[in-house]
């Protein structure tokens, strides 16, 4: 694995089937509500100022603006930096306008990736079209290969994706470019153990959301014990086994010291990884962490069921095993 040293820290590289890298921990823009705000940009920049080098930020963020104006501040050289923002679901149907208005809030000249933030598209209303209506997330995705013929956007990929999705993107005769990037919520409470195989397998590199998670399986007896042996939090431990596995993390924080810890990755044995990989099979513990899962048709996200995402999830996100 290719490393980049910033400042004091060796920050982990990954490399993406374009052939560029990305950092492998990065800072994670959902500031838990939609809106711009001092609170944004100076999180940017002091995440930048020690030493991270990739942002992710999405235009359904609603702070593009803020940002931008972080990176701009911190003053550290474009080129140095992997920036990485989303097309919405409203904009399915234009998705080089999209990126267009995302360039002009983060007052960029290119994003180093772009992701098809959901596969679902969205009326003005907020109704989801379903899964065989046009524009499907297939016609999105051609649309989108056509944006790196611009330059504007040096790679595509998705977020949300299952296998199931994956699949029949990667089968359609007219899918010229594999995605370099599936971002998904990925944690040792949802391992995306199958997922991660299959995308390291089609070159593709598994980013994790919500990594550490928001809840409290970071207080975990297992976690708890391997952080004490090795002098450090158990989200550092959790960032590190994310990274070990080769996935890149994005952990969102706005406190500078826990923004410095979770750059500071530790050495994790087989047994501490095995402990790890395993933690999702403890009871009541396999589920996600995210609150966007609706108890709709049996469980439902944005309009789509979980069997059209192709999710395993049963009622409120919780894993049927």
């Amino acid at each position: 694995m290719p490393e980049s040293e910033v400042g004091s820290k060796v920050v982990p590289g990954l490399n993406l089937n374009n052939g560029d890298t990305i950092h492998a921990v990065g800072i994670g823009c959902w500031m838990g509500r939609q809106g711009e705000g001092p609170h944004v940009t100076n999180m940017v920049k002091t995440a930048l100022n020690l030493g991270y080098r990739h942002i992710d930020t999405a235009a359904n963020y609603g702070n593009e603006v803020s940002v931008g104006r972080g990176i701009h501040e911190a003053g550290v050289p474009r080129e140095k930096l992997f920036v990485t923002t989303k097309l919405a679901s409203e904009d399915h149907w234009d998705p080089a306008s999209a990126l267009e208005t995302s360039l002009t809030k983060l007052g960029l000249d290119y994003v180093d990736l772009y992701l098809m933030h959901w596969p679902m598209a969205l009326r003005a209303d907020g109704s989801a079209l379903q899964p065989d209506e046009s524009p499907t997330f297939i016609e999105t995705w051609h649309s989108m290969q056509e944006l790196l013929k611009t330059g504007k956007a040096r790679a595509i990929g998705v977020s949300n994706f299952s296998l199931k999705l994956l699949s029949l993107l990667l089968e359609h005769p007219k899918t010229t470019i594999v995605p370099a990037v599936n971002q998904v919520e990925a944690h040792p409470c949802l391992p995306q153990h199958e997922l991660l195989e299959f995308c390291r397998n089609k070159g593709i590199l598994l980013v994790a959301y919500s990594p550490i998670g928001k809840h409290k399986y970071a207080q975990d007896r297992d976690i708890e014990a391997i952080a004490h042996r090795l002098n450090v939090t158990p989200a550092q431990v959790i960032l590190s086994w994310g990274i070990k596995r080769g996935t890149a993390v994005v952990p969102k924080s706005e406190q500078e010291e826990r923004l410095a810890r979770n750059l500071s990755l530790v050495e994790l044995s087989a047994a501490d990884m095995q402990v790890l990989d395993r933690l999702y099979l403890k009871p009541g513990m396999h589920h996600s962490v995210c609150g966007f899962h609706s108890h709709e048709f049996g469980g439902s996200c944005f309009g789509w069921s979980y069997e059209q995402l192709g999710w395993g999830f049963g009622l409120g996100g919780v894993m049927r095993d």
